[in-house]
């Protein structure tokens, strides 16, 4: 079930990352990662534009940069990612996400997987499936969070995104394994069919068969 309305959105809403500074550094490490799904995924999204790119890979930018120390505790970047998951939501909110997003809405249904360990378990094996169809975003992904990205090749560039995202996920405690959050094998053909009944999937950049969306959690599992 997907509900959404323009009545939903506020007329302001306040972002105090005092409020967030005491959160365990498990929970920080997770919403973050969320939020930079919610960027990367709205970054290469079928919808996605200029104005909304722009957004976008700022808020990876932010988000790569602060999330390591907001999880160690640090208060100056816990404000940084209070800023990049607005930017973020700026973003996406405009253009939709994509296939990261409708597999992990399933494990929250099946299992009460968090959201963003969910996310953020899928996001670095669902990019690496996306990479031929998202031009030179990958290049832009890489550099922002901090790879050197001269002189590599296109395939290089790309790698090096999903690579930098592997390596943000183990420095903040992610868990490696869709196994390790209590995912079962023999569920995942279920698991599939919902993934590719989302809402979300719509707007992958690439288009996703059944065989692919199984495919992909028995990879991340």
């Amino acid at each position: 079930m997907f509900c959404v309305d323009p009545h939903d959105i506020p007329q302001v809403a306040f972002i105090d990352a005092d409020m967030m500074d005491g959160m365990p550094p498990a929970l920080k490490a997770a919403t973050g990662v969320d939020a930079l799904t919610h960027a990367i995924e709205g970054y290469i999204t079928r919808g996605a534009w200029a104005l909304t790119d722009a957004l976008h890979i700022k808020a990876i930018e932010i988000i790569a940069g602060a999330l390591r120390g907001s999880v160690a505790g640090d208060k100056d970047a816990g404000e940084e990612m209070a800023l990049g998951q607005y930017v973020a939501g700026m973003g996406f909110s405009n253009v939709g996400l994509g296939l990261v997003h409708g597999m992990a809405h399933p494990l929250g249904a099946f299992y009460n997987t968090p959201h963003g360990v969910a996310n953020a378990i899928l996001l670095p094996h669902v990019m690496r499936y996306n990479a031929d169809f998202t031009g030179e975003k990958y290049r832009d992904i890489a550099r922002v969070m901090g790879v050197k990205v001269e002189g590599m090749s296109l395939e290089e560039a790309r790698n090096a995104a999903v690579e930098a995202v592997f390596a943000l996920n183990r420095d903040v405690g992610i868990p490696p394994h869709l196994r390790d959050v209590g995912v079962r094998k023999e569920d995942i053909p279920a698991l599939a069919q919902a993934a590719l009944d989302d809402v979300c999937t719509g707007g992958n950049p690439r288009e996703a068969t059944l065989e692919d969306i199984v495919e992909l959690y028995h990879t991340a599992w």
